[in-house]
């Protein structure tokens, strides 16, 4: 199904605020992956490596909940930026049954040309805001992503 052209579309769809979101995260969505794409990366190698630059070694199980990235895709994730030279995983020293992943000088680097690929994108999404629209814009978006969070508890 195409997306009807504004003009085509009924007045009341185009004020339904949940639309809005849909179709702006929609193109968010495909900035960043179109840039990261570029690179042969993928937006889950940018959260992994931004978590562990932020907040340092991590089991896969504390990268998962730093992420958003499913248990069940953080292996395969991790796997691609091992494989690049991105990332280590060693034995962690307290409990030798799970691994501790770390940051490469090289995931470092990667990091810094990604994170400029998507402040790119983040730009080209915003441009048509002023600067104090885009602060308040990213204000109101985190605060319905904080009320509207799924608890721990599910």
């Amino acid at each position: 199904m195409s997306p009807a052209p504004d003009d085509a579309t009924p007045e009341r769809l185009r004020a339904v605020p949940s639309r809005l979101l849909a179709g702006a995260a929609a193109a968010a969505d495909r900035l960043v992956n179109d840039r990261l794409a570029a690179e042969d990366a993928r937006k889950w190698h940018f959260a992994v490596l931004v978590a562990l630059a932020e907040t340092g070694p991590a089991s896969q199980s504390e990268l998962s909940r730093r992420t958003g990235v499913y248990r069940s895709d953080m292996v395969a994730v991790l796997n691609e930026l091992a494989d690049a030279g991105f990332l280590v995983r060693d034995p962690d020293p307290v409990d030798r049954r799970r691994n501790v992943v770390s940051l490469t000088p090289a995931g470092r680097a990667r990091l810094q040309r990604l994170d400029a690929l998507v402040t790119a994108a983040q730009q080209e999404l915003l441009d048509p805001l002023s600067p104090a629209e885009r602060t308040e814009f990213v204000r109101l978006l985190a605060l319905l992503n904080a009320r509207h969070r799924p608890s721990p508890e599910g």
